[in-house]
Formats: C-alpha cells, structure tokens, sequence
C-alpha cells in the first residue's frame, strides 16, 4: 500500500488538538514521539465518556457496571485484533514494565540455578530489568546477545551462541527505541524454540510504526504500550493461550482465575482500557477495509510508505551536517522513522534546548536503552533522538534539519 492510500497528513494532524500548539514564535513540531506520542481528540472522548456516564467496578448487576463490562470487552477485542491474537490472550497492565516485571515474576518462581534467561544489548532496561530482578532473586544464569555498532543491529552469530538447552526464556525487543533497528523476532523465536525455550517481545517502540502479528512473529509472551500509539498510559501483555494456566501469578480469591483476566490484579484502569481501545479504532480509521484488523493493515502500510521516505530525508539531511554522526541502520535496512544522532562539541542536552527554541521537540539521553548507548560510548551525553509520527510533516523535517544544522554551526 503506497503513503497516498492512507489518509493525509493535514487530515491526520486535525484530530490532534496538541498540534496547534506554539513556542518561541513557532509551531512546536513533536519528534519525541519515541518517548511518547500525542493524543488525538476522539481518545480523550472516549475517556472522558466513560467516567462521566459509565464509570463502575465490574461484574455487578447494575447498569453502569454492566456498561462497563461492555466497554472493558470492546477494548480488549480491539487490543486482540491490534495483536492478531486472541480476546482472551490479551492482559491490561499499568505499563509494559510493569507488566513484564509481572511476568517474570510469575515465571521465575518455577527457575532457579542452571536455568538460563537470554537478553539483548540493544534493548530497553524494561526488557532487561525483569530478568536480571530474577539473576538476584532466583539465582537464575543471564546471557546477552551482542549489538553490532556498526550497523546497530544484533549479531545473529551471538544470538545463536547464547542458545542452549539451559535456556528459559529470550527476552528480545522487536524495535529499538534507542536506534530504531528492528529485529527479525521470527527468526529469533524459530532458534529459541529450538532449544525449547519461551520468547517474550518487547514491542513497545515497534508497534506505532510496525503492525504487531504475534502468530507470525511465534512469540509466547509480547507487551506494549499505548501511550506510544497514540493512547494513554496503559499496558497491553499477551500471553500465548497454551501458557495462560501455567502462570503462577497472584491473585486475589475470589477475583477470576480464568484467561487473561488471571494477570489483571486488582481494579484496572478502566478509562484507560477505554482510551487503549480507542487509539485502536482511530489507527483503523486511517485507512478503509471490511474489518479492523485489515484497516489497521492497510493505514501502518501507508504510514510505513510516508515514515520511511522521511526518515530517508532526514537521514541525507543530518549526514550532509559537519560534525553530526548519526547512529542506527542506513535507510534501507529493517527500521523504524527514528533516528539518533549527536552534534560534535554540542552536548546533547543543549542540542535538544537549541531545538526547543525554533519550535522542534527531540529528545535527549539514553532513553532507558542505557547498555547499547554505554556501549557507543555516549553514557555520559547520551545520543539526540527524534521520531516521526504519523502526524510529522515533511516541512517539519526539514525545520530539524536546518535546526540542527544552524548548532553545529554554533548559531
């Protein structure tokens, strides 16, 4: 599907009323998507909705409880077809990190010494941090998958190696929020399942860009958040239907014990399991199609056209910058539209300031993903990140560009 088949950009951007914002004189361009995107209008509808005329506890023979057990229902159907999973395969968490801290502990509580857990150097610390809680806790082993600096991709040959008939579980993210490389998880899981063991995917930076498919990527566990696409604070956690019943996870009696529900521990965020669901619909919007799941297919594939030919631009804009390196996979290889680059003699955090002041928010640091950045040798700066979304424009592109270029040459 090309970029044209999607809707426009200017029709996009009217739906969010972030967008009108000003600074310095300026119309804020937002790249800090990576970090978290802006909200469009129908969301906060939809929110506002709920705890204004439906807000309840579920389960209970009334009329508002029952609305919201309808509505609960809703988001969870649109979450599962967001994933190509089941309804019931689908968990709400406060966050991904707070739903794979929940994860790993309800798995780790059946390893112990000489079992083994395989992270990667390229991930989150919310794909790291988990586990290595269950190194301390459980005495559990930890092997790492090494990063080719050079392309910003991992290294297959490492990933292999630290396979073995010990292994538990790969931990691997299918994007990274850091470089923007994206993972082959399918190929991943095809050798952790070699060795007999699980795959959990942290797709959180994947999916606003990539359309997340868990019966094609053959993962057993897979969190996000949608804060990221466009939603609230809320977490999704998918958990492989075989493997629902051998989590052992806490609960308290006589809340349900059945499906996805088993993950859910005390009252949800129900407005934001409503605003979840909405931020589904409004990405199905984008594009027509005779259900959600083949909308949502049709508007990332437009989106992926569009985000693609500008992270192109603004990979040759920032390149032809003296004095500006750029890091990650070229244009060309598996990425996301996000790019991290730094400004020689310009910390980061200045650059990020400089760019305020002509209306262009990035963002700055080491995103969480704080071992492939030590390892690039920026632990002290971190790298300048920016991310386009589905509402960037090429002439905010171009303002990045000329933004940064007018740093590096100290104006």
């Amino acid at each position: 599907m090309s970029a044209a088949e999607v809707m426009g950009v200017d029709a996009i951007r009217a739906c969010f009323p972030a967008l009108a914002r000003q600074h310095a004189g300026h119309p804020v361009a937002y790249f800090d998507g990576p970090g978290g995107t802006q909200v469009p209008q129908r969301v906060v509808d939809a929110m506002a909705d709920y705890l204004l005329h439906h807000n309840a506890n579920t389960h209970w023979a009334y009329p508002t409880s029952a609305e919201t057990d309808v509505l609960l229902l809703a988001a969870r159907e649109a979450a599962a077809d967001f994933l190509h999973a089941a309804s019931h395969e689908v968990a709400f968490a406060n966050n991904m990190t707070t739903g794979t801290f929940h994860l790993a502990r309800a798995l780790g509580r059946g390893w112990g010494p000489g079992d083994e857990v395989v992270i990667t150097d390229l991930d989150h610390h919310a794909n790291v941090a988990p586990w290595r809680a269950l190194e301390r806790e459980r005495g559990i082993t930890i092997r790492r998958v090494a990063v080719d600096l050079s392309t910003g991709e991992l290294d297959v040959d490492s990933l292999r190696a630290a396979l073995t008939p010990r292994t538990r579980l790969l931990a691997i993210g299918a994007g990274s929020n850091a470089l923007g490389t994206i993972n082959d998880v399918t190929a991943a899981a095809a050798l952790a399942h070699g060795v007999g063991a699980l795959v959990f995917v942290d797709a959180v930076h994947y999916a606003p860009h990539a359309l997340v498919d868990v019966r094609a990527m053959d993962c057993d566990f897979l969190g996000c958040s949608a804060y990221k696409f466009y939603g609230p604070h809320t977490g999704l956690l998918y958990v492989r239907e075989s493997l629902l019943g051998t989590l052992d996870v806490p609960k308290l009696l006589p809340a349900p014990y059945v499906g996805s529900e088993r993950l859910e521990t005390g009252t949800q965020n129900h407005e934001g399991i409503v605003g979840t669901g909405a931020a589904i619909d409004f990405l199905a919007s984008l594009a027509e199609g005779p259900t959600r799941r083949a909308r949502l297919e049709r508007a990332f594939a437009g989106l992926h056209a569009r985000g693609m030919a500008q992270l192109h631009r603004l990979w040759e804009g920032l390149g032809a910058i003296d004095g500006v390196t750029r890091y990650g996979p070229p244009p060309g290889r598996p990425r996301t539209p996000t790019i991290a680059f730094t400004v020689a003699g310009h910390a980061s955090e200045a650059v990020t300031r400089a760019l305020v002041e002509r209306g262009v928010f990035t963002s700055h640091g080491d995103f969480y993903a704080s071992t492939v950045v030590e390892l690039l040798g920026r632990a002290e700066d971190g790298l300048v990140r920016a991310g386009a979304a589905c509402y960037t424009t090429d002439e905010e592109i171009e303002r990045l560009i000329a933004g940064v270029a007018e740093v590096a040459r100290g104006r």
